[in-house]
């Protein structure tokens, strides 16, 4: 199957949580994946928050992206409540 992230949420710190195209989300912390020149911005927590979603991934405005396997691999499956929960 083809990996897309078709939706993402900035949590907290470097934390993304990601949903993708197979029903699954993972919560994905970039901290310490951030190495190199193109990913240098991302460092400044006010730049890191502005990615948006473009083929088929997370993607920030000076081009620096991660493969949607590679965040799928890296991510914390996260559970999703999809009704609310009641006290009984």
């Amino acid at each position: 199957m083809f990996l897309e992230v078709i939706n993402a949420k900035y949590l907290n710190g470097y934390k993304v949580l990601l949903d993708f195209n197979d029903g699954v989300s993972k919560t994905v912390d970039l901290k310490n994946e951030l190495n190199g020149k193109i990913f240098e911005p991302l460092r400044d927590k006010n730049y890191f928050k502005t990615f948006s979603i473009k083929f088929n991934t997370i993607e920030w405005d000076n081009g620096a992206d991660f493969a949607p396997e590679y965040l799928y691999q890296i991510g914390i499956k996260t559970k999703k409540i999809t009704k609310p929960q009641h006290a009984i």
